[in-house]
């Protein structure tokens, strides 16, 4: 079907309708192959709080904005590849239901659907577009992916030394490695990972020490097991620490 839609008048017209909804500001999104899969409102677990999001499944990306206008305008545009990305279910827990994750190696998040059946159609043909995709290429699926981010209303003080209380003087920061909220002597140093960042990144003492002996994942894979178990933490990207993904996510 896939096959089928791509060279097709319809498919091009719906591709360059969503071109439009995201103005000059957005990426150009017509390539040759390129077909527009579903789309739909997704709520969004940010760093303060959740968020209502566009989203639009293509054969090769997921892209995202911010809803400007329903339907008509969005901005803050966002392109994940699929060949990067990994989802996982998670379980309902109080307001917070009909969730997965989208872990991908440089930015990892967790969206929420407004049903059960929502979800699975979603989550399907994610998958669906993974497996196409990682077969045609012949690679592998990634096993590496960003880390999950604790949201600031999780921790009144630092994860690591369990003692600094967190104020509008005391400041949260985040691990880029954990994901854990620390405070700033806790997160001191900085290391490069390739996968989020140019540049050395904030990442806490404990990981720096995981990081500098080799055991680049042992961190990391210990809280994205925890994170499954409790839906109630948040995601972002390597932003810098008072932004909430771009400022506005």
């Amino acid at each position: 079907m896939v096959d089928r839609l791509a060279n097709s008048e319809a498919n091009t017209r719906r591709i360059s309708i969503v071109e439009n909804c995201f103005g000059a500001a957005g990426q150009p999104l017509t390539i040759p192959g390129r077909v527009l899969i579903g789309e739909g409102v997704l709520t969004k677990l940010c760093r303060k709080k959740p968020k209502a999001r566009q989203f639009f499944l293509f054969n090769d990306i997921l892209v995202y904005g911010n809803i400007v206008i329903q339907k008509k305008k969005y901005n803050k545009q966002h392109i994940i590849p699929l060949e990067n990305v990994t989802i996982d279910s998670i379980q309902d827990e109080g307001d917070l239901r009909n969730g997965w994750l989208i872990k991908t190696p440089t930015k990892s998040f967790a969206v929420y659907a407004a049903t059960a059946t929502e979800k699975s159609e979603w989550m399907n043909h994610i998958n669906k577009c993974v497996s196409d995709l990682l077969s045609k290429s012949g690679k592998t699926p990634s096993n590496e992916h960003a880390a999950v981010w604790v949201p600031d209303s999780e921790a009144a003080v630092c994860m690591r030394c369990q003692k600094a209380k967190f104020t509008p003087v005391n400041r949260r920061h985040h691990c880029r490695k954990c994901g854990f909220v620390v405070c700033g002597p806790c997160s001191e140093k900085r290391f490069l990972l390739p996968s989020q960042s140019s540049k050395p990144v904030r990442i806490c003492d404990f990981c720096y020490d995981l990081l500098s002996t080799g055991e680049m994942t042992a961190c990391q894979s210990a809280r994205s097991d925890s994170y499954s178990q409790s839906p109630k933490a948040s995601l972002n990207d390597v932003s810098d620490d008072d932004d909430d993904e771009d400022s506005s996510d």
